[in-house]
């Protein structure tokens, strides 16, 4: 009997030690894998962090671009169309383009030139391919002014758009629609518009 009683007294205990010396491998080993695998993750992540985001930087760069914005200046009785360059980093087609109207429509900055675009205007799209430039822009163009406002306005987009094209036809849509008729006077637009034919048709 006592030897039956010794025996079952020693036997947790030799089972706690074991445990605790399995516990204790199966967790040294369980941390040096866990380390193991771990520890290439960060490398492999930083450079395919790093080599994209030098990439559009140089693509940017490269493509600096020069269109002008066309303000009014009067000159004698007459008013002149006057250029601003306007210096864009480009890295799609049309985003010199959408650049300058974006100044043009904010307005001019040096005291002598003036717009006779109404503030609010917004440029809704804009699109040049094969020769032919096309702006659509909101409804704000058209409002207040009388004849010579009007043809002041379509100059600026006209010299604008064809800045980077000179010979370039442009097609002058408001909210999508052509812009046939400007203004409450009734002034015909014979579209597609060119530098020679504004300053043909519609002298200021």
């Amino acid at each position: 009997m006592k030897d039956q009683q010794g025996s079952n007294r020693i036997t947790p205990g030799v089972i706690a030690v074991v445990s605790a010396a399995v516990l204790a491998v199966g967790g040294g080993v369980a941390w040096v894998t866990s380390n193991s695998n771990n520890s290439p993750t960060p490398s492999s992540s930083s450079q395919k962090i790093t080599q994209p985001g030098q990439q559009p930087s140089t693509t940017q760069l490269g493509n600096e671009k020069t269109p002008s914005v066309y303000w009014l200046r009067p000159k004698d009785k007459n008013i002149n169309l006057v250029p601003q360059p306007v210096k864009v980093a480009t890295a799609q087609p049309n985003q010199a383009l959408e650049a300058a109207f974006q100044s043009l429509l904010a307005g001019p900055t040096e005291g002598t030139d003036s717009t006779t675009i109404p503030k609010g205007t917004k440029l809704l799209g804009l699109k040049a391919d094969n020769n032919e430039v096309h702006v659509n822009l909101s409804e704000d163009f058209t409002s207040g002014g009388g004849s010579s406002s009007m043809m002041g306005r379509v100059g600026q987009v006209v010299y604008t758009a064809t800045t980077l094209n000179p010979k370039a036809k442009v097609y002058i849509d408001v909210n999508g629609k052509p812009l046939d008729v400007l203004g409450g006077e009734g002034v015909e637009l014979q579209q597609p518009l060119t530098r020679e034919s504004f300053q043909k048709n519609y002298p200021l």
